[in-house]
């Protein structure tokens, strides 16, 4: 995540997201942002959205208006704009910038750690996603990622994982496939559920108490966005 993302119409899809599977704040989530500092590239760009309500405002009224009023009144891109229990009730944040360094990025999880405590959901926001093998820990471009070994204490202290994931350049439903299977395999889970927009897709692994709520959810995801959020069971 970078604040210069906020608002953008993979933020508007994040957060009705997370809204939706939290049922507004039933289960209690923390919000692992993995921010990082703000570069020159283009991403974020995408608000084109906000000026467009008649398509895009009845997915979500409440997020929709608060997003426009941060982006388009404010002129405010920041990720603390949706740290208000107005958009993420129930919702604690992980606050701080994320590093490549390795001792920085591991007292980083540690707080994370801290404040998930009680939570049912933990959301991991990386700037691309999972770890790819051409960036090792600790390196040049590592904060842009979350290790497997990160995301594995989180479940293994009994939280349900939501992670953020940005589409490579391949054939999307193969690589939704890979990672489904992988998140299955590393974790244990009997099943894992994607939700694909355009650009990303969104991995949840339910732990097994929580998995009739999910599914649940999930079906309310599907009713609210359509074709925006396409929701999918994968089970190996």
């Amino acid at each position: 995540m970078k604040n210069q993302y906020f608002g953008d119409i993979n933020d508007f899809k994040k957060y009705g997201l997370l809204r939706v599977l939290s049922n507004r704040g039933e289960i209690r989530t923390a919000v692992c942002w993995m921010l990082t500092t703000d570069d020159d590239g283009g991403d974020g760009g995408s608000i084109g959205y906000l000026g467009a309500g008649a398509k895009w405002r009845d997915f979500d009224p409440v997020l929709f208006d608060h997003l426009r009023e941060w982006v388009f009144v404010r002129k405010v891109r920041d990720a603390r704009g949706a740290e208000t229990s107005a958009i993420l009730p129930n919702c604690r944040f992980a606050p701080g910038v994320l590093s490549d360094d390795a001792g920085e990025r591991l007292r980083y999880f540690e707080g994370c750690l801290d404040i998930a405590r009680g939570c049912d959901l933990v959301f991991f926001d990386p700037d691309n996603g999972i770890a790819v093998k051409s960036t090792l820990y600790g390196r040049k471009g590592s904060s842009r990622y979350l290790y497997w070994h990160e995301m594995e204490r989180f479940w293994e202290d009994g939280y349900s994982l939501l992670i953020y994931q940005h589409f490579p350049h391949v054939k999307r439903g193969p690589y939704v496939e890979s990672k489904a299977r992988e998140l299955i395999r590393r974790t244990g889970a009997p099943e894992a559920i994607s939700f694909r927009t355009s650009r990303v897709v969104f991995l949840l692994v339910p732990q097994e108490d929580r998995m009739d709520f999910f599914r649940e959810r999930c079906q309310v995801v599907e009713e609210v966005w359509g074709q925006q959020i396409q929701a999918a069971y994968h089970c190996y």
